[in-house]
């Protein structure tokens, strides 16, 4: 199916009041169109950023050709929670008579540790560090009452430890779950590990993000943001819910 016949991907992003919150993701969005010419990309925000979800929803106009109202929600989120769950779900439901489709969150995915390690090498670590008794790394996220938010985070870690080389990494949240990332670091100083490395597990930088970088003793990585890897994710999740939508999927799981 031609770019233009395709169902309009609208990204949702979860909205920060920090300013360069709402350009990474634009800046993520136009790597997206770079990717796939022709294809119907839009924008749309749980909460405090314009647009909402709700208003781009509400405002479906389809590409050339495209079918009526048909719509993939692509979640600028890591894990699985209440947005993805709940919030999602509801605002697809609020639109009569539209295709919209809801997929998968964009983690746990091994391009998310792809570009995990690029920023912690954009941030200094060296290849040698992986095999260093004294070092660590924590994985901070955002964090969710959801124990599968947390496994999700979890299993991030597990892959990322794995791609460097099996240093000890450990998930940790910047509210709502515990560990909390100065809790982590704590962790891993006492199990000797001193040059402890904070992996930013967030889309786009916040005040989360600020907070979990500041309790680092040694590198911090920068957001996620406009990776390349993740414009590619991006695109796999559409184009894995034209075929199975996320809600199904978990439908099935859950008769299983």
């Amino acid at each position: 199916m031609p770019p233009n016949e395709r169902p309009i991907l609208v990204a949702v992003a979860h909205g920060s009041r920090e300013p360069r919150a709402l350009h990474t993701v634009l800046e993520l969005l136009d790597r997206v169109r770079e990717l796939r010419p022709g294809l119907d990309v839009r924008l749309g925000h749980i909460e405090l950023n314009q647009p909402l979800l709700d208003d781009t929803l509400a405002g479906l106009a389809p590409a050339p050709h495209a079918r009526d109202g048909a719509a993939v929600l692509v979640p600028l989120l890591l894990g699985r929670g209440y947005h993805i769950k709940y919030d999602l779900p509801q605002a697809a439901a609020a639109v009569p008579g539209a295709d919209i489709r809801i997929a998968a969150p964009l983690g746990p995915h091994p391009l998310l540790v792809e570009a995990l390690c690029s920023r912690l090498a954009d941030a200094g670590w060296q290849p040698g560090d992986g095999t260093s008794r004294s070092t660590g790394v924590v994985l901070a996220a955002a964090g969710s009452r959801d124990p599968e938010s947390a496994a999700d985070a979890r299993s991030t870690a597990a892959m990322l430890s794995e791609r460097l080389g099996g240093v000890p990494v450990v998930a940790a949240y910047a509210s709502a779950a515990s560990p909390t990332v100065p809790a982590a670091v704590r962790a891993l100083t006492a199990r000797g590990r001193h040059r402890i490395a904070v992996a930013s597990y967030f889309a786009a930088p916040g005040l989360f993000a600020a907070r979990s970088a500041a309790a680092t003793p040694w590198i911090a990585a920068a957001p996620l943001g406009a990776h390349p890897a993740l414009a590619r994710l991006l695109l796999q999740r559409y184009d894995e819910a034209l075929t199975a939508p996320y809600a199904a999927q978990r439908r099935e799981l859950a008769s299983a």
